[in-house]
């Protein structure tokens, strides 16, 4: 972020106090002994001028803020000798304040530097040519205060665009943990949600009973922990339909693992809802499955998840969920897969 005046008031400004110094140059030609001199240091300064007020970027280029100084020592040094310091100088000293404009106009553009070096070096020679009391009647002491003004103003307005950053950045943070809180409440209060829709009749039932529940009543119990575990371990793999299946296996007596490794993290809305209506029909083929392993596939695979329903004790489901489709000799082993599936990541696979 950064504060600034508008940059078309800036240039307007000081490009009406540029002319300004041009047009009182224009009115001492009369004056001075010889108008060469003078012409050319008009030419220089309206170049110089130009280059600075008008070349874009925020921060003026080092070769444009050299071209500005080195027409800020030359042209003390052209114009000091045809001025007659005996007659009226009033105007023919108008360089003075020209090079305390384009001095100020190099603060402005971020050569402070520069600008110090120009102003400085003004001082000095007006002194060593008409001096001391030159600071004072031509305008020395003013250039070099405007200077010190801009300097004061630019420091500020870095100083206030640091702050402003830092403001900017911790505002960011703010909103970003805000929003991670946020997730986190949201996140606890659905689980909770979801968790008391599920168990609230049982647990009225047993404070009903006291705790004295029958060998069903037990056994669902077991089904409504396995339930919210799930919630945990295989969120992304549940929907309503899902929840519903796995349900209904687990009551006729099979062994149901869901395993979210946030393979479906990255799917669009439309993929995962369809990726969830496949499932629950998987889920509804196992039906004569005593074991049944549902996992999400890690992204950048063409599956996203795998389903395989298995019709054996638990060792001989391993094996044969190792080895399902091939036949290694035992006609056995294919008779015990109930299912296997791959339900692709996306529709056009």
């Amino acid at each position: 972020m950064r504060i600034s005046v508008p940059a078309g008031i800036a240039i307007g400004l000081a490009s009406l106090f540029s002319v300004y110094h041009l047009v009182l140059a224009t009115v001492s030609l009369p004056r001075v002994a010889d108008a060469g001199p003078v012409v050319a240091c008009m030419v220089l300064y309206a170049a110089a001028t130009g280059v600075a007020l008008f070349l874009p970027g925020r921060v003026l280029p080092v070769w444009a803020a050299c071209f500005a100084l080195a027409t800020a020592l030359v042209i003390p040094v052209i114009e000091a000798p045809v001025i007659d310091l005996a007659r009226d100088h009033e105007h023919t000293t108008w360089w003075v304040a020209a090079v305390g404009t384009l001095m100020v106009v190099l603060v402005v553009r971020g050569r402070r530097a520069f600008a110090w070096v120009g102003v400085g070096f003004l001082t000095l020679f007006s002194v060593g040519w008409a001096g001391l009391p030159a600071l004072q009647s031509l305008g020395v002491a003013g250039s070099v205060a405007w200077v010190v003004i801009a300097s004061g103003f630019a420091i500020a307005m870095e100083r206030a665009v640091r702050v402003t950053r830092d403001f900017v950045l911790a505002e960011q943070e703010t909103a970003d943990w805000q929003a991670a809180q946020d997730a986190h409440v949201f996140e606890r209060q659905f689980r909770l949600s979801q968790t008391t829709r599920m168990a609230l009749p049982m647990l009225e039932r047993i404070m009903a009973t006291g705790g004295d529940l029958s060998d069903d009543e037990r056994a669902e119990c077991l089904h409504l922990e396995q339930a919210i575990r799930d919630e945990i371990r295989g969120r992304s793999l549940l929907s309503d339909d899902v929840r519903d299946e796995v349900m209904r296996l687990r009551r006729r007596g099979a062994t149901v693992q869901l395993h979210d490794d946030g393979g479906l993290d990255d799917l669009e809305i439309d993929d995962l809802r369809r990726v969830h209506a496949r499932l629950a029909d998987a889920l509804r083929q196992a039906r004569e499955a005593d074991n049944v392993i549902v996992r999400t596939v890690p992204e950048g695979a063409d599956a996203a998840v795998t389903v395989v329903g298995l019709r054996l004790d638990t060792a001989a489901s391993e094996s044969a969920a190792l080895g399902a489709g091939h036949d290694d000799g035992d006609g056995d082993e294919d008779d015990s897969v109930v299912v296997w599936l791959e339900i692709p990541r996306h529709a056009s696979v």
